[in-house]
């Protein structure tokens, strides 16, 4: 189950050019994008993939690599496995002041190396802002949601934000369809058959509307 109209919009990450941050109160300046509290890892699999690859990274691309060397990540007494934090942000997270800028240390290993980072990061961060839901039925089934990914979804502490990109249409700037500029994330999510089955019907509404498509909500307020 998809939600189109996410999938229809034009939300693009704005991290660095006028994202706001998850901090209780604007943190553009920071420039730690949804990275201040660290990633909180899906299972054990996901956290050892990614200590994996933070071996590979560099000096020149890892602004705490220094750090690192006590280990990238953490498991809280209540069980949750996260990566660990410097100075109130990720670890992984490069800071304005480092030389080859702010961001993701993963994800400058991705550029360096010309590879896809969704190996290289945790699952949360390459799914954002997309929220993977499965539910057993009744009969065994599992049922799949895409959606975009709410402050409900971080839980009692979403409500504490000062912003979140999905609820703003400043972050729905984006040139292309989220089912296109993140067509490599959903495929990833579903696999490359639903994907290029979801890809083929929204192209298909698209050439023969019935009625007129409502825009994001988030854009509807907006208008």
């Amino acid at each position: 189950m998809f939600d189109i109209t996410f999938l229809e919009s034009n939300w693009s990450c704005i991290f660095g050019s006028g994202c706001k941050g998850v901090l209780d109160e604007d943190a553009s300046k920071l420039v730690q994008g949804c990275c201040s509290y660290g990633a909180h890892f899906s299972d054990e699999k996901d956290r050892k993939r990614v200590e994996k690859a933070a071996k590979r990274l560099t000096d020149d691309q890892w602004q705490f690599k220094s750090k690192g060397k006590n280990g990238t990540t953490k498991t809280k007494k209540n069980g949750e496995m996260v990566t660990r934090l410097v100075d109130h942000a990720c670890i992984f997270l490069n800071r304005p002041d480092f030389k080859r800028g702010p961001g993701c240390a993963l994800h400058v290993l991705s550029m360096d190396t010309g590879e896809s980072y969704i190996p290289l990061k945790p699952e949360v961060c390459w799914q954002l802002p997309l929220h993977r839901d499965d539910d057993t039925m009744d009969n065994g089934w599992i049922m799949t949601r895409i959606a975009q990914w709410d402050r409900s979804h971080w839980g009692e502490g979403g409500d504490d934000f000062h912003w979140w990109c999905t609820a703003d249409d400043l972050a729905f700037v984006g040139k292309t369809r989220v089912v296109d500029s993140m067509g490599e994330e959903l495929a990833a999510m579903v696999g490359k058959d639903v994907y290029a089955k979801v890809l083929s019907y929204m192209n298909d509404r698209a050439k023969k509307p019935k009625g007129t498509f409502l825009p994001h909500p988030v854009l509807r307020k907006k208008n």
